[in-house]
């Protein structure tokens, strides 16, 4: 039967999304299954009820928030298997419909050169989110961030989310890393997440760095899962929402890096923060605040 597949989640106050992660993992895939709770600091008591409920589930406190790549970087380097070919890294707002980590794996098997493979994502509604992504250049992160929220029709960002297309079975530029199964030789190669991103932008970040290495990302929507994503912004909106654009701004910086470039990442610093800080302000006045 061979080692056991670890599913990894960063928990943080999880709630009642944890139980439903762990309930529907069940039908997910015929693999037995073993799940590392990566634990930031949850204080809801989430995660150590389901360690004590379920029996497949292990809990490891990290010590402090290390942000989702640091957790999640974290959670797998605790695999002690030596066969352990992949690992599942997802949220633990997922809900998985069955059989959908088994087409993961089958797909595994089509694409040898897949270093990271990713479902179809729904929203709680059924909307498909547009979960495999192009890289963003520098002129489409520009023009998505500016008009994104304002005109989301807007042609820099109907290119980087791919809106208009409902992809097959692909390579694509990146996949949500709300739920991602990672071929560990691949995960390694590259040095898992990259722990400077707090939050956000660390999977477009993983993708693009797998594809420089070779390594594909393969888009596989036979594989379904539901995501209630955003409940954590919703909540924070003033951490959540800066974390966003620093991340956006790390990601291109690191992809501008000459000493020549100095202004255009200052421009990009600036013109982040003015971006972050209205979006809190938007955020605050649709609560109520």
């Amino acid at each position: 039967m061979g080692a056991p597949l670890t599913v990894v989640t960063v928990t943080y106050s999880p709630g009642e999304h944890l139980a439903e992660f762990l309930d529907s993992l069940a039908a997910a895939t015929s693999r037995e299954v073993e799940v590392v709770l990566a634990d930031n600091g949850s204080t809801d008591g989430a995660p150590e009820g389901a360690a004590e409920r379920y029996p497949n589930v292990r809990l490891l406190r990290t010590g402090a928030n290390l942000g989702y790549g640091g957790g999640a970087n974290r959670g797998v380097a605790e695999i002690d298997h030596d066969d352990a070919e992949f690992v599942i890294v997802a949220n633990p707002d997922v809900r998985w419909t069955p059989g959908s980590i088994d087409e993961l794996l089958a797909a595994a098997e089509r694409w040898p050169r897949a270093g990271s493979l990713g479902p179809l994502i729904r929203d709680p509604d059924g909307t498909r989110y547009p979960s495999a992504r192009a890289v963003p250049d520098l002129a489409t992160g520009i023009g998505h961030a500016l008009l994104g929220n304002i005109r989301p029709s807007n042609r820099w960002t109907e290119r980087y989310r791919r809106d208009a297309e409902v992809p097959g079975e692909e390579p694509v530029g990146w996949l949500s890393g709300s739920c991602l199964l990672l071929r560990r030789d691949a995960f390694d190669a590259v040095g898992g997440f990259d722990e400077r991103y707090f939050m956000y932008m660390e999977d477009v970040d993983l993708g693009d760095r797998l594809g420089r290495a070779g390594w594909l990302n393969v888009y596989v929507p036979a594989a379904v899962i539901v995501h209630d994503k955003g409940h954590a912004a919703g909540r924070h909106p003033e951490t959540m929402l800066p974390a966003h654009h620093r991340s956006a701004y790390r990601f291109q910086a690191d992809r501008h890096p000459q000493w020549w470039q100095a202004p255009l990442r200052g421009a990009l610093w600036a013109g982040l923060a003015v971006r972050s800080r209205l979006a809190v302000a938007a955020a605050r006045r649709s609560r109520g605040d």
